[in-house]
């Protein structure tokens, strides 16, 4: 059977801890933040995503773990009219995780790695990040439908913005991202996504743009 989101982030915690904290609360605390009614791609469906990922490239990575706390902290201030969610995320980390017992070094990779994902552009032989960031974007080589659905879903999440000017900013992201030498940086990720994932931007772009 598989876990659940609660039990999954207990037992991650309870194997990173240097002291007995109870992980329940934490975990309720950063699934109700997930929850929020703002999101209609950022929720715990992306969070258990992502997480599943992690654990597809966890041989990839030096510290897996790190990884896996930082999927659960990447997007867990997510406010579509902010710039700075995951600065955000990554302060909201430095102050929860020594709480619950999380040494310091593990809690400073954590927060790096929640900055990352700003880029999305982990530097050469930093694995955890190359893992963060493929989990991240594996959603881009989703099958027709579901990457259909993951394109709505963010419009859904900038339902604020004028259609013009949405259509113009999403192409920009859509360009960055095609820019890209490689948008998959593991080994695995590359090899299952890349093609995938570039063609399905290309086809959004060409939709957004015609």
């Amino acid at each position: 059977m598989t876990a659940t989101l609660p039990e999954r982030w207990s037992e991650l915690l309870r194997r990173v801890q240097a002291e007995d904290v109870d992980p329940a609360p934490y975990g309720r605390d950063l699934l109700a933040r997930w929850a929020e009614p703002q999101r209609r791609y950022h929720t715990t469906h992306h969070l258990g995503a992502v997480l599943d990922r992690v654990d597809e490239l966890a041989g990839y990575a030096d510290d897996a773990d790190a990884v896996r706390l930082a999927a659960w902290f990447h997007d867990a201030v997510y406010l579509p009219d902010r710039s700075t969610n995951e600065e955000r995320s990554a302060r909201m980390a430095e102050r929860a995780l020594p709480e619950a017992g999380v040494p310091a070094a593990t809690t400073a990779e954590v927060a790096r790695l929640v900055r990352l994902t700003v880029s999305h552009d982990p530097a050469e032989g930093d694995h955890n990040g190359e893992v963060l960031c493929d989990a991240d974007l594996a959603v881009l080589a989703g099958a027709p439908a579901a990457y259909a659905a993951y394109a709505a879903a963010v419009r859904q999440e900038y339902g604020f913005v004028p259609d013009d000017l949405f259509r113009a900013g999403r192409a920009d992201v859509l360009r960055q991202l095609l820019a890209l030498p490689r948008l998959f940086r593991t080994p695995v990720g590359h090899d299952r996504w890349e093609r995938t994932a570039r063609h399905n931007l290309g086809t959004e772009l060409e939709l957004l743009t015609a």
